[in-house]
């Protein structure tokens, strides 16, 4: 057999996106391209590794054991460089994290001074929404998830980093209560204290909307649509140029903290390790710095 160590990367895309479409952007390969590749690794097996059924991708079981084999081999390379580098002196290795989609306001903040000083170290960054997030921890896929609220269940250890702060919003600047609400999709830690909030005031407006990120949410109560409790982390500019207002709410805001959680009783790599040694030691620099306009709301 002679296919090759970038087969072998195309091949686990591929896997892991379930698109040949979706691969190549991400491998930033035309799809012609991904596609010879993949057909050049599969010749050189006798079993399928993938089947297309319906125009749709799926991959084997001979094709998931293989993508697992391929995905040690990859990371066995990657070792190789942070090997190299270490005994240059340079900090490396890979960081993990995976934050529920509101946190992408929130995290690179708290990420940008550490890779600046570290040029040796990789980051996978995932943003989806809260159960991804927290079945990635669940499967020790990650080194830190970041949430806003803990999850059931599950052992963890935390560093709190800054307040969530949810906000009844608006197109108007005033209160307008035939306007229908719009919610996050379940799974969604925002749309988890919506929920929460409205059964606990007994609320009549209608529910018409339901969509799949609060950057949708925003523009559809940007349009209009209805109105929506948002985390304020992620309005700044829509305030400041009034497309958005905050209501005055009863109980509101609601608040939570972003966190990083990881297992406990993990073994922390010397990255992690280091990454939490920064947070804890910058953590105060960086919400000053950054979040001034923030801490403001109350």
């Amino acid at each position: 057999m002679n296919y090759t160590i970038h087969q072998l990367q195309i091949f686990l895309k591929v896997v892991q996106k379930l698109s040949i479409t979706k691969a190549s952007e991400e491998l930033f390969m035309s799809q012609p391209a991904v596609s010879i590749q993949l057909k050049n690794f599969q010749d050189q097996f006798d079993i399928p590794l993938y089947e297309i059924v319906g125009r749709k991708l799926h991959i084997t079981d001979f094709g998931s054991e293989v993508a697992l084999i391929a995905e040690r081999v990859i990371e066995e390379l990657n070792n190789i460089n942070y090997k190299t580098e270490a005994y240059n002196g340079i900090m490396t290795g890979k960081l993990k994290i995976s934050s529920a989609s509101t946190g992408k306001y929130v995290i690179p903040f708290f990420l940008e001074e550490f890779l600046s000083k570290n040029p040796g170290i990789d980051l996978v960054l995932d943003v989806t929404n809260k159960s991804k997030v927290i079945q990635s921890l669940k499967n020790n896929e990650i080194d830190f998830a970041l949430v806003s609220v803990l999850p059931d269940l599950l052992d963890v250890e935390e560093e709190l980093l800054i307040d969530n702060k949810l906000y009844l919003v608006s197109n108007e600047p005033k209160s307008n209560e035939m306007k229908p609400l719009i919610y996050r999709e379940e799974g969604s830690a925002t749309r988890s204290a919506m929920e929460h909030y409205y059964g606990t005031h007994n609320s009549k407006i209608r529910k018409r909307l339901e969509l799949t990120s609060n950057e949708a949410v925003k523009q559809a109560v940007i349009a209009g649509l209805g109105n929506s409790i948002m985390p304020l982390i992620g309005i700044k500019n829509e305030l400041i140029n009034k497309q958005l207002y905050i209501l005055a709410a009863e109980d509101l805001p609601v608040k939570t903290k972003w966190r990083l959680i990881w297992l406990k009783g993990k073994r922390i790599s010397p990255v992690s390790r280091a990454y939490l040694d920064f947070i804890r030691l910058h953590k105060n620099d960086i919400l000053n710095d950054k979040f001034k306009w923030y801490q403001k709301y109350k």
